[in-house]
């Protein structure tokens, strides 16, 4: 049972018994008496020190510990803190008669998010469109088609208002303590064993930007092992599949080089692996699911966004590319419908909504994952 630490009110009692019974027929806990006052400095600093004592206990241990002592932990088993990603990739369109961005021109989104121009673009045909990267690393810059970019500086010949026409992706927050400590416990209780499933699993989930991993031994056959990787603040704009195609790291001839996120993360897989094993990083398959929900038909935008907010928790937050079960032979993965019924019922303003489709349990097949389709309300 845990230590029963007493509280700064109880060592204050303590102390006054203490000084009371030490001096029999006298009154020596008067408001102002020396030694009251001594009595409540001695029980100030006693519950300091048992803060302090509380402390180095919950960094004596990796499942308690914060901060440096945690990243400590960590970098004992050789698992460092994922850094912030930069949303990059993206680029914007502009019109106009005439004129140059030149490079390093400044952009403002709307919200106020800056980028920069990456290479100097004039005007041709009426438009220019220009390659940009937002200045500060994280998942806010992440930008999706069609968005409002206005130049930072207004340019003669040039409108100052353009579109996204390519998407800002990549864009990734730094890992925070509790997302670290989990990785860092999953080593803790895997310890590496040179190509384990965990050590794939693990060597995904250090890789810039992934989010959730899956390993199939032996998926391309034999000597292979195929990595399954989802990116969910990276390609938030795709629902967190990754954008390039299937394959294997550039270094490895004896397969089909990866492009994309795929070949990124190959790229980090491949000097940590066994050298005989031959690593294919795959994008999931989308399996999309459309729902018909009564009782809603006149509920207001907000609430049926939210709807589909909830939706895509439940097939985010089940790991189903890890629970195998076999119908018949065939590899298949189950999500329950009363998964989805409870995020509906979570939503305020949705607790007379009924869901009339599906109305069975959502199954996947091998590589694929639900992703919320259509939802019609009547």
């Amino acid at each position: 049972m845990p230590y029963p630490r007493k509280t700064l009110t109880e060592l204050k009692a303590q102390v006054a018994s203490d000084i009371q019974s030490a001096l029999p027929g006298s009154d020596p806990l008067l408001r102002f008496s020396n030694l009251r006052i001594t009595g409540v400095a001695q029980a100030n600093l006693a519950n300091d020190q048992l803060g302090y004592l509380d402390w180095i206990s919950k960094q004596a241990v990796p499942f308690t510990a914060t901060d440096e002592f945690l990243y400590g932990w960590g970098a004992l088993k050789n698992v460092r803190p994922a850094a912030a990603v930069v949303a990059d990739n993206g680029q914007v369109t502009f019109s106009g008669t005439g004129g140059t961005i030149p490079d390093r021109a400044p952009l403002v989104r709307g919200d106020g998010t800056t980028f920069t121009v990456q290479g100097a673009v004039t005007i041709s045909g009426g438009s220019a469109v220009v390659n940009a990267s937002a200045d500060v690393a994280g998942a806010a810059g992440n930008t999706a088609v069609s968005s409002v970019m206005t130049l930072g500086t207004a340019i003669a010949g040039i409108n100052s208002k353009g579109a996204v026409t390519t998407a800002f992706t990549n864009g990734a927050d730094a890992e925070t303590q509790d997302e670290f400590r989990t990785r860092m416990l999953g080593v803790y209780a895997d310890p590496p064993q040179g190509g384990a499933v965990a050590d794939y699993l693990g060597w995904a989930l250090a890789a810039p930007g992934v989010t959730r991993a899956w390993c199939q031994p032996l998926g391309m056959g034999v000597g292979t092992v195929v990595v399954y990787v989802m990116m969910d603040q990276t390609e938030a704009a795709y629902n967190g599949f990754p954008q390039g195609t299937n394959g294997v790291a550039a270094a490895d001839p004896r397969g089909v080089t990866a492009i994309g996120d795929q070949l990124a993360v190959a790229d980090y897989i491949f000097p940590l692996r066994p050298v005989q094993a031959l690593v294919y990083v795959v994008a999931p398959v989308a399996n999309p699911v459309d729902f018909t929900i009564s009782g809603l038909s006149g509920a207001s935008s907000t609430v049926k966004t939210a709807i589909a907010a909830a939706f895509g928790g439940v097939c985010t937050q089940n790991p189903i590319l890890a629970g195998v079960s076999k119908v018949n032979g065939v590899v298949t993965y189950t999500v329950d419908l009363a998964d989805f019924v409870a995020a509906l019922g979570s939503v305020p303003g949705a607790s007379a909504g009924l869901i009339t489709s599906p109305v069975a349990n959502i199954t996947s097949s091998l590589g694929q994952l639900p992703a919320v389709g259509t939802i019609t309300y009547v």
